[in-house]
């Protein structure tokens, strides 16, 4: 973890170090390694450890990462608005990680990684409904193509749907939630305690849901979770750095890589055969959500705030 000092506002915007799209696209690519690899180690669990529990070891195992950022966390001097925002963070966290850890005993893995591409659609809803942006038209239009995007993922009437697919819809939209605080805070505090933060503020939130249905875990399994911690704190590190390095119009098209990566890993590890509607229902959201960002990047001048890319768990 780099050492980093605690601020209670964003920098000036004669402060603002310059871009540095290499190193943001770099970032960004290692991020979307990580994420696969979660997404991977968790579908070896299958469903013996329910969602919320294997959600919650998986955090808890993870807290040993903070031990870099332990005098960060004993010295950091937060607001109460930003302890606000860490709760709330971590309470649509709780809700989403519950929601995708389920699905990914239910549906392919290259499904759950296209419709988490639908985070940045949402936060930017929400960014209207909640921060009262303005919508222009082909923002609009962009948002109803990524949703047909959706749509060819899905293909309702065509194929019957599972309870995990209602799941991901769930863990998208409360993600959104989670990553439009993080964009908030990651411009008022380092990378490991933003980090550090949602680790210990989920951790808590699924704990009462944990013991609520307790499955007492075996060795392997206690394994794989603790590798599940490993490559997401490491993903949601990178992530964030990425997001100080570069803007998100850089960076964003990158994620692409995680569906392709996804696709090879269902096919060679769980003989999950490539869905071409997959495939191209996820290019479809990536390139609406790419569309969107660029948008909001040329809007930004008017105080317009960008949105947030997907992923992460």
């Amino acid at each position: 973890m780099t050492q980093a000092e605690i601020v209670t506002a964003p920098a000036a915007a004669s402060d603002t170090p310059p871009s540095r799209p290499v190193a943001g696209i770099a970032w960004m690519i290692f991020t979307g390694f990580c994420f696969v690899t979660v997404t991977a180690l968790v579908k070896t669990l299958g469903g013996r450890i329910p969602a919320a529990e294997a959600a919650f070891l998986r955090y808890l195992l993870g807290l040993v990462f903070l031990i870099p950022a332990w005098r960060q966390l004993t010295d950091m001097r937060l607001t109460g608005r930003q302890w606000t925002l860490f709760s709330l963070r971590g309470a649509f966290h709780t809700i989403g990680v519950i929601c995708w850890f389920y699905a990914m005993t239910r549906i392919p893995i290259a499904e759950v990684t296209a419709m988490n591409y639908l985070n940045p659609v949402y936060v930017s809803i929400l960014a209207v409904v909640f921060l009262g942006e303005r919508m222009a038209a082909r923002r609009v239009m962009a948002i109803i193509a990524a949703l047909i995007g959706a749509v060819v993922i899905l293909r309702p009437g065509f194929r019957e749907l599972d309870p995990g697919h209602f799941a991901m819809m769930v863990t998208a939209l409360v993600f959104a939630g989670s990553y439009l605080t993080m964009k908030v805070l990651s411009s008022q505090v380092s990378a490991a305690i933003v980090v550090a933060m949602m680790s210990i503020t989920v951790t808590i939130g699924l704990a009462p849901f944990a013991f609520a249905n307790w499955v007492t875990p075996t060795l392997p399994e206690l394994g794989i979770l603790m590798g599940v911690a490993c490559a997401a704190t490491a993903g949601h590190y990178a992530m964030t750095r990425a997001f100080a390095a570069a803007p998100v119009t850089v960076t964003q098209p990158v994620t692409f890589l995680q569906l392709v990566w996804s696709v090879i890993a269902g096919a060679v590890f769980f003989a999950e055969p490539p869905d071409p509607f997959v495939v191209a229902g996820g290019g479809i959201i990536i390139a609406a959500v790419t569309f969107i960002t660029w948008r909001e990047a040329r809007a930004k001048r008017r105080a317009i705030t960008p949105p947030i890319h997907a992923t992460k768990h």
